[in-house]
């Protein structure tokens, strides 16, 4: 399996309980100086909410464009990426986390070029991520062949160069503010591969997880999906100044088809 960079894990998965519902973690991963890693909120066997959880200590000591360990885009720039598992009690179709850290941000100029991180909740497995290959001679096909409109969230458009090899082909959509004037701070993209919508993706900046924020945005949600289960309306960027950590989490769960 090729995969752009290394997960360190340093724990393994833990539940916390209250009552009939749950919270589980996914192993620990470094970042920064500090940690991240996957929860998964539960409650009656349905997921609440799913996300990713950094310790405050993870936005400091990050790596920058000249740090080993990361890779160079197709656009020239640098990014460094953890692979976040999911817990074993996971009733998601999303089967693990890319966490994405981009110091000096990527294309396009003067919109998404500041420092900021992806969250890739993958659906697809590591398999299909690793033949994202241009060398496969399958490659170019499987990029541009989009799903049918059906199983894309309505308002959603593919603009030309957001193929990215072993991630995929990235959606966005155009009534973000970032794209019409105003400075990105997050925004929520999906991503295809081979005709099939395999990610969902909050995008964030250092800058606006340092603000200590807590917002939620609804998300658009697609009429059809071809794998059946729990996918969210909406996602949330908070700091949980009790536990010192930052979450950033898909919600509002409803069962599709």
């Amino acid at each position: 399996m090729q995969v752009l960079g290394a997960a360190v894990v340093v724990a393994g998965s833990v539940a916390a309980t209250r009552g009939d519902s749950r919270v589980v973690y996914g192993p620990m991963v470094e970042l920064g100086n500090g940690t991240a890693r996957v929860y998964v909120d539960i409650e009656n066997g349905a997921p609440v909410e799913v996300g990713v959880m950094l310790t405050e200590e993870a936005l400091e000591g990050l790596p920058n464009h000249h740090s080993e360990g990361g890779v160079t885009m197709p656009d020239g720039h640098r990014m460094f990426e953890q692979i976040l598992q999911m817990p074993a009690d996971n009733p998601t179709p999303y089967q693990y986390v890319a966490l994405g850290w981009n110091p000096g941000g990527h294309e396009p100029p003067g919109i998404y070029d500041r420092p900021h991180f992806d969250f890739h909740f993958y659906t697809a497995d590591f398999d299909q991520r690793s033949a994202m290959d241009p060398s496969r001679a399958e490659y170019a096909a499987e990029a541009v062949r989009l799903p049918e409109a059906e199983y894309v969230p309505a308002g959603y458009v593919n603009p030309p160069g957001t193929i990215v090899p072993f991630m995929g082909n990235h959606w966005v959509d155009p009534r973000s503010p970032e794209l019409n004037g105003e400075e990105f701070t997050s925004t929520f993209l999906y991503g295809s591969w081979d005709g099939a919508v395999i990610f969902a993706e909050p995008m964030i900046t250092r800058s606006f997880l340092l603000t200590r924020p807590d917002m939620r945005q609804e998300v658009p949600v697609a009429a059809r999906h071809a794998q059946p289960g729990w996918y969210p309306a909406s996602y949330r960027v908070q700091w949980i100044d009790s536990l010192r950590m930052y979450r950033i989490s898909l919600r509002d769960f409803e069962w599709r088809d």
